[in-house]
Order: structure tokens, then sequence, then C-alpha cells
């Protein structure tokens, strides 16, 4: 757990950056929590209410300073056919539930998993999220649907961007663009989209509800599915951007109690009516970017998000979307892993085609968490076939020729149980068999009916058989599991 002293630090210790920072990621959220309520089928203020809540608990609870969580493309897609069924009062109980799921798998301490996805999915991951923030500003850009004069805002909001900082980093250079360009097109009256087209904005305070259900079984049955969906989608994608500001900021967090965070951020939002949501790796990057360090930085986010939508609403749907859009392609630039394609020749091939598996799987499906699996899944493929690889089985006969010693080396595995038979000759006529396994290790059952099956074939042909040289753990596994000591040992065997 954080000390006292450490929290405090986390609030305070970087408050002109923190509070800077929370302005930028506040004003970028605007567009993106109206998007994702579009997606998911509902009103602009369930994605609205759904950010200024999930920024300002994660703020408090969870444990990645500087982090921004709100309302996610990940989650609302998850939502939609739950929408379209059965309305917004059920994604609303399926938000909560989804909240509870993720308190208990952090209570569980279930973070360790993100020790199993591997650097290449990492950079998959982050190139993926680069391509499909670009993607999602193209419909802004499309000649058929803005005014020409887009363009060259949004190339002087690039501008602004890159150049600002060369005169000075006091004020971090997306808050300028965004006051530059909307004081442009104000000025010069130039007509363009802005935020106010993305959809009405709320004008009141949240307030708390309870979702207005049926409490029993056949609710439970329908909202689950959604709920374990979201929870999981939801942590992965969070601990995945944890990981990422970490590295980012030179700083180790806490992961089971960012999921707990995540959790009660969640809960508490189904409550006031907002959407599930997640961090948000774009908008952590735009913080880090802009100086935002402390837990401050995502609470001015979320509370200055709700002040601007409720109480300056006229002035933020003034917003040319010009402005947002080039801040965005700032991130989808600054985002995407650029080395990672110098690399391709030198890394690897096995970790290039996870990485490049992981990329298109997301774009593809427009889901992260089916492209973090799939690029999991190769990993443990390939590297099972690497260790099996490293496998060997040497042998040497006695000078009277009677007496065969077997050298295992290597990892003994489900991958590798097929050279280890393969090793073997049981036609050779023997009066005695060694199995050297001191320098090797047994891992699971498929290796330990491996075992069983050399042994059992040799005492068929009437060799005796020894097992030399097992460690401890693989001691330990084989009398466990093993059987060929056993009476009926064949059959049982043969029986499998």
């Amino acid at each position: 757990m954080t000390s006292l002293d450490a929290y405090r630090a986390q609030w305070f210790g970087n408050m002109r950056g923190d509070i800077l920072a929370g302005l930028v990621v506040a004003l970028a959220l605007i567009p993106e929590a109206i998007a994702f309520s579009i997606i998911a089928g509902v009103d602009p203020k369930v994605g609205l209410y759904a950010s200024f809540s999930i920024a300002v608990i994660t703020a408090i609870a969870g444990g990645r300073p500087g982090m921004i969580s709100a309302a996610t493309a990940a989650t609302a897609v998850l939502m939609v056919t739950l929408v379209k069924d059965h309305g917004l009062q059920y994604l609303l109980a399926a938000t909560v539930l989804a909240g509870l799921i993720q308190i208990a798998m952090g209570a569980l301490r279930l973070g360790f998993v993100m020790r199993y996805v591997s650097k290449s999915v990492m950079t998959g991951f982050v190139n993926a999220l680069a391509i499909l923030i670009f993607m999602a500003q193209l419909p802004e850009l499309d000649p058929r649907a803005v005014p020409w004069i887009t363009y060259p805002l949004v190339a002087a909001g690039l501008a602004i961007i890159y150049l600002f900082p060369l005169i000075t980093r006091a004020v971090p250079s997306p808050l300028v663009t965004i006051i530059v360009l909307t004081a442009l097109t104000l000025a010069l009256g130039l007509d363009v989209r802005t935020v106010g087209d993305m959809g009405a904005l709320p004008d009141t305070l949240p307030v708390f509800l309870i979702p207005d259900i049926p409490l029993n079984l056949d609710t439970l049955a329908i909202i689950l599915p959604y709920s374990v969906a979201v929870a999981v989608v939801g942590l992965l994608e969070s601990l995945m951007t944890q990981t990422i500001v970490d590295d980012l900021t030179d700083t180790k967090s806490n992961r089971s109690q960012e999921m707990v965070g995540q959790g009660i951020a969640n809960t508490a939002t189904g409550f006031i009516g907002g959407m599930a949501g997640c961090a948000m790796i774009g908008q952590s990057i735009i913080n880090v970017k802009s100086g935002g360090r402390g837990r401050l930085s995502c609470f001015i986010a979320g509370v200055f998000l709700l002040i601007l939508v409720v109480g300056l609403g006229d002035v933020v749907s003034r917003i040319p979307m010009a402005a947002l859009v080039a801040i965005m392609l700032m991130v989808s630039v600054g985002t995407f892993s650029w080395s990672s394609i110098r690399n391709l020749r030198e890394h690897p091939r096995s970790s290039s085609m996870v990485m490049l598996a992981t990329v298109a799987t997301v774009v593809y499906t427009h889901n992260l968490a089916i492209g973090v699996l799939v690029g999991v899944l190769l990993s443990g493929i390939f590297f099972a076939a690497k260790i099996a690889q490293l496998f060997r089985v040497t042998s040497t006969i006695s000078d009277d020729g009677r007496v065969r010693t077997y050298r295992v080396e290597g990892q003994l595995f489900y991958g590798s149980v097929e050279d280890f038979m393969a090793a073997f000759d049981f036609r050779e006529a023997l009066d005695r068999v060694v199995i050297d396994v001191s320098g090797a290790h047994i891992w699971d059952i498929s290796s330990v009916q491996a075992l069983d099956m050399a042994v059992l074939k040799f005492r068929r042909d009437g060799a005796e058989v020894e097992i030399r040289g097992m460690n401890r753990a693989s001691e330990t596994l084989v009398d466990r599991l093993a059987i060929h000591d056993k009476p009926g040992a064949m059959d049982k065997l043969m029986a499998h």
C-alpha cells in the first residue's frame, strides 16, 4: 500500500504541471466521450458523466498517478448489443456489476498475468492503438464532410503543437492550440465543425439513481456475460496503459490497487447514469507529454470536464474539431513505436510476427483485447517451439553391448515429448537401460506419461530400467503422477 507521505506527494508534488495538463485532457476528453456514447447507442451525457466520474474516482483510488481513465471505445463496443436489445438501464446495471468483478479481481491480485504479455505484444498493442487513433480522425478529414478550411486549421494546430515548445514549455502546446484555433475561427467567422456538432452537451449535474431493472436471476443472466467482458477488457487495457505510463515516467505503480480503483469507479459510475470505462492510453500520453505526473491531473481533468460541459457548454461547443484532431494526430504519431519498423529486420522473426499479428488483429477487429489475446497465444506457441528445439537425447552403449545409457538434456514438456520418444530404440535387445535426466527438467503430465511409456516399453521386452539424476521438482511431479511402477500400468496408460 502507498504510504501517506507518498500519497500526498502524488497529489501535490507537481501542482502546476498537473493542473495545466488536466485542462488539456479535459478538452480532449469531450469529443471522445461523446463519440463513445454514440458507439454504444446512448445519449452523449452517458459518456460525459462516465468520464467525469471515472477520472475523479481513479484519481483518488487508483494505483497509477498521472494515468487518465474515462469512458472508452474498448468498453463501449462491448455494450452495443445489450443497449440495442434491453436499453440503457441494463447497461447501467452491467456497469455496476463489471465494477464489482474488477474489485474482486484486484483483491485476488490477478494483475500478475501481465508478466506473460511479451514486449512484442506490448509494441503491437501500442502501434495498433496509434493506428486506431489516427483512423478515428479520418471522418473529420473527409473532404466530402468538412470544408476545405479544416485542413489549414489542422496544419496550423500541428505547427503550434510542435513549434510552440521551442518558445516556452511553461504552457502545454495542446492547450495553446485549442485557445488559438478557437479564437481564430470565432474572429473570422469560419464555418467549420465544432464540438457542439458532435451532440448536445448535458446542462445539469449527474444525480444518484438505481438502475430500473428487475432484481432476479433472469436479469443476472442477461448482464453477466457483458459485465465479465467489460471487466476483463477494461482491466487489460488499463494494466497495459499503466505499464506504458510506468515506462514513460520511469516510476512504478500498484497493479492491484489500480484494478480495485477501476472497479470502484465503474461501480459508482453505474449509479450516476454513466457507462463503463477504463484507462485511456491516448489521453494518458497527452497528460504525460503536457506535464501531468500526479493524481491531481486526472482529478482536474474530470472536474474541469464537468464544469466545461455543464457550466460553459456554449463556449466548449464552439471549439473547432480541427484543434482536437490536431492534438489526436500528435498523440497518434507520438504513440506509434517507429523504432519497431526499423527493428523488423534485426529482431527475431517470431517476435516480429507476434507484433505484426497483434497490430493486424486489433486494426481488423477494432478490439484491443482480441489483438492482445492473439499476440499472447502466438508468443506462447513460439516460446514452446523455441524451448523444444533446445531439447536433445544422446546415448552410449556399454562395452558388452548389454547396457545402454540415454542422457536427456533440456526441458521435457508437451512440446518435446515427441522427440523424447523418437530418441529411444525399443527394438534393441538389452539387459539394462539407464535414462539419465540429470540435465533435464520434467514439467507436465505429457512428459510424465512419455516417461511412463518409455519405461514400460523397455520393461515389456525384458530390460531392467533405471531413471537416474532426477531433480527434486521433477521427482515430486513424477512421484505424484507416474504409473510405471503400479500394477496394470501399461493397460492404464494405453487407456489414455
